[in-house]
């Protein structure tokens, strides 16, 4: 039966409709995003040069900055390590200074090892006020032969992916927390690993259903006793044993579903924010890619550190107010 034969007695929900507020401000930050304007401050100029080093072995020439320069402009432009350098070493030139350039090897080499900034929310500080956490996950496939392949003789090879798990803050949509696993690992299991990454208090903590698994509801309470697990219980969930004489959290859920439905509970406890981690996912997948061009775990884990570091600050550029309007 066709999938559309029922679409005149199915049940519509109106998609909601929304207008921006600050639309001046947010259209000077989309073009600002595309941009080719780069300056360089005195105090990046004076951190090129890696410091001496104080124990024996090979002394490195580039700073840790340089190389993130670097690896950020490959991110941005999804570059080979060979066109990065030709950029970097173009917008060098045209600015006229005196530094030297990264070569491929160099970056190849330095990637492996780089420490890249952790990412912090916007207003991270001792009196910055609770995150509400959104969290979710998307696959990213690596560069291979499977498409060459596929082009050229037709056959497809079983393709090999990683799954990216991303922590977004509901409030500034600032990425503060991201791992990469392999694709056999699910995402309740890095729950822990990403509230760990979280600089601060936590209000809430939001996914899907693949979270609604006990480790993940403890490993909340562990980190954040007064945090809120906002979190669908599956279908033929059933209340614990103690949901009479101490309920927890998932039975206040299943409570509140059974009494108002799952819509309702959706739009009170606030899970519909986590539309805001998804669009987290498209943004990535818009601005950086898909896939992974990198071919180690340990230049594959910067490559997702410095996409993290790109994106947020694009976002610092500027970013949209709405008003629901129906």
């Amino acid at each position: 039966m066709p999938f559309k034969l029922n679409q005149n007695r199915r049940r519509h929900i109106p998609r909601a409709r929304r207008r921006v507020t600050n639309w001046p401000a947010y259209d000077a930050s989309l073009r600002q995003r595309g941009s080719l304007t780069v300056w360089v401050t005195d105090e990046a100029v004076a951190a090129w040069a890696a410091d001496p080093a104080t124990t024996r072995g090979g002394q490195s020439r580039y700073s840790p900055l340089a190389i993130l320069t670097a690896l950020t402009l490959r991110a941005v432009f999804r570059l080979a390590y060979r066109q990065a350098e030709g950029l970097l070493g173009s917008i060098v030139g045209l600015l006229g200074l005196s530094v030297r350039v990264p070569d491929h090897t160099t970056l190849s080499r330095r990637a492996a090892t780089l420490d890249v900034p952790r990412p912090r929310s916007a207003d991270a500080g001792a009196d910055s006020e609770p995150m509400h956490l959104l969290v979710n996950s998307t696959g990213l496939k690596l560069c291979g032969k499977g498409e060459w392949l596929l082009e050229k003789h037709g056959t497809a090879t079983r393709r090999s992916w990683r799954r990216l798990h991303l922590g977004v803050d509901a409030e500034t949509g600032r990425i503060v927390a991201a791992t990469l696993t392999s694709k056999d690992v699910d995402d309740a299991s890095q729950a822990g690993p990403l509230l760990d990454q979280v600089a601060g208090p936590v209000a809430s903590f939001t996914g899907d259903g693949a979270y609604d698994r006990d480790r993940v509801y403890a490993g909340v309470a562990g980190r954040h006793p007064e945090a809120a697990v906002v979190v669908p219980p599956r279908a033929n969930a059933v209340p614990s044993d103690t949901a009479e004489s101490a309920p927890t959290q998932r039975d206040g859920h299943l409570q509140r579903i059974a009494e108002h439905g799952r819509m309702a509970w959706q739009k009170r406890s606030g899970y519909n924010k986590r539309a805001r981690v998804e669009a987290t996912m498209g943004r990535w997948k818009q601005v950086i890619g898909d896939e992974l061009r990198a071919h180690t775990d340990e230049r594959r884990a910067t490559e997702v550190a410095v996409a993290v570091h790109a994106l947020n600050r694009m976002l610092d550029l500027g970013r949209p107010s709405y008003v629901r309007v129906a």
